[in-house]
């Protein structure tokens, strides 16, 4: 039988190969190793939320200030409908009035602006946590990073969307993101607490503005006074929740990045 490889020497070897062609290979140099393949696409890091989390908490704090000079405004306001109400239209002057219908237009003017500066924030914020949440447990996260921002922005949608994204984030931000008694000693009930409350006050901030512009005789606007404020009472309960909501989960995600892990993390000390 001759060598499978030359095909001209006797085979002597197990391998149906030659003495020659066994030394030859025997003696061929490795070949080079595969060239490393790029990972392609950024590279998940930790990005500390503290610094976000206090421009939150301060821009959260005056919207409930905002808020408290509204419910001066209403209750003043409403204090004189009440008079003409009962009393008809002799028992407030023209100017009272003026002036009551302009101490709302400012605070009307202080109180949108700031709502709109701070739902940016809040959203940026939020984008942020949930990249962070993206690196401790990705396989807890039903939904890209993108829809932190895009999901409010959905009409409908935007009242159920955002509170999955948070649950997800709660959830892998916790210490062991795996285990019964972490979810126990870390319950959510602050974050349920402020998306009722966040949703609760959009939908009667609505209605009361509704019948506020509808109404014209002056128990009417009297009535719809009374639905604004406590409109407002739902808006600054709804802050206070927001602030300890986002307090809470950056306070978990700054234990969770500084707990030793195999993963390495930039999160700054607070």
């Amino acid at each position: 039988m001759l060598c499978a490889n030359c095909g001209t020497t006797r085979a002597t070897a197990g391998e149906g190969l030659c003495d020659g062609c066994v030394t030859a290979a025997a003696h061929a140099p490795l070949p080079p190793p595969a060239p490393a393949v790029p990972v392609s696409g950024p590279v998940a890091v930790l990005r500390s939320p503290v610094g976000l989390s206090y421009a939150v908490t301060a821009l959260l704090g005056a919207v409930v200030a905002a808020d408290c000079f509204d419910l001066f405004a209403l209750f003043r306001s409403r204090g004189q409908w009440a008079e003409l109400a009962s009393e008809g239209f002799s028992a407030v002057s023209d100017e009272d009035i003026d002036r009551a219908q302009t101490l709302l237009v400012w605070a009307s003017q202080v109180g949108v602006p700031l709502v709109l500066v701070t739902g940016i924030v809040f959203i940026v914020w939020f984008f942020r946590v949930r990249r962070n949440a993206g690196v401790f447990a990705p396989d807890l996260q039903r939904r890209g990073a993108g829809w932190a921002i895009g999901s409010w922005f959905v009409p409908i949608g935007n009242f159920w969307l955002p509170r999955g994204i948070a649950v997800d984030v709660w959830a892998a931000s916790r210490r062991d993101p795996y285990g019964l008694e972490s979810a126990k000693r870390e319950p959510k009930l602050v974050l349920d607490l402020w998306w009722t409350a966040w949703v609760a006050s959009k939908l009667y901030a609505g209605f009361a503005t509704y019948r506020y512009n509808k109404a014209e005789a002056p128990g009417e606007i009297r009535d719809a006074l009374d639905l604004l404020i406590t409109a407002d009472l739902i808006d600054i309960a709804a802050a206070v929740l927001a602030i300890l909501f986002v307090r809470a989960l950056t306070r978990m995600q700054h234990l969770r990045a500084t707990t030793p892990s195999p993963v390495s993390t930039d999160m700054a000390t607070p």
